[in-house]
Order: structure tokens, then C-alpha cells, then sequence
């Protein structure tokens, strides 16, 4: 039977809202659309850049408790309300994508709370399925 596991990061939303920072399915791991809110003290800053910091290292640990790393993402997701947000935050992004090169969509559209300026989802394949 193919495993299939949520990953939960403690952020208040998932609770509130029914579902999980990420998902184990097998060999793919799909992480939720994840804010710049830092969830040990739901806290978010008022600058794009350090929310797309910020949603990269929650992004990060949810890729990291699944069993991989941003080396696996193949798909990548930015959503944001305003696109002239996007370019600030082209260095950090290409920070973590910039060797791995996943396909990639930037929609602009709003988010769930205003404070919100930037939102990551991605999708990747472990190359080696752990077992639990």
C-alpha cells in the first residue's frame, strides 16, 4: 500500500481551516500554499522579501520533514496580490531554485488575510520513498 501521511506545522490555519502544510503520497510530497507567517508566534512581517524568506523556511522544513529538500521540488507556485511584489523577491527565490529549476506559475490573486503579501506552493518526488 502507498504511504500517504500529513505534515502538520503547527500553524493555527490548518486547524481553523481542515488541512495539512503537506502531504506525503508515495514517492510525492505536496506542500500546501505556504504564507510568510512565522508559526511558533504567528507572526508576519510587513515586508514582501522577508515573507518570501519566511515562507521558504516553512516550506523547507515541511520538505524536510517528508524526507526531501528543494532539490526535489519539480513545481513551484507563487501567489501573490500584487505583482509588483514579485521581482524584490526574485534573489531569495532563485536562492533555493536557481540549481533546481522546477517548472513555475505566478498568479496574482488574493490571499486569505491582507497582511498576506506573498504565498509558495510546491510539489515534489523523493527519490527515495522512506518508509515512515
Amino acid at each position: 500500500m502507498t504511504e500517504r501521511r500529513a505534515i502538520l506545522s503547527g500553524s493555527t490555519f490548518e486547524e481553523q481551516i481542515g488541512y495539512a502544510r503537506a502531504v506525503v503520497d508515495g514517492d510525492r510530497v505536496h506542500v500546501s500554499g505556504t504564507t510568510g507567517f512565522d508559526y511558533a508566534t504567528m507572526t508576519i512581517s510587513d515586508d514582501v522579501v522577508e515573507q518570501a524568506e519566511q515562507c521558504l523556511r516553512n516550506v523547507g522544513a515541511a520538505l524536510e520533514e517528508a524526507g526531501c529538500s528543494f532539490a526535489d521540488v519539480v513545481r513551484v507556485r507563487y501567489l501573490l496580490p500584487d505583482r509588483d511584489d514579485f521581482e524584490p523577491c526574485w534573489p531569495v527565490l532563485r536562492s533555493r531554485f536557481g540549481e533546481v529549476r522546477p517548472a513555475a506559475t505566478m498568479l496574482v490573486c488574493g490571499l486569505a488575510d491582507a497582511r498576506m503579501k506573498i504565498e509558495i506552493e510546491v510539489d515534489a518526488r523523493r527519490r527515495t520513498p522512506n518508509s515512515g
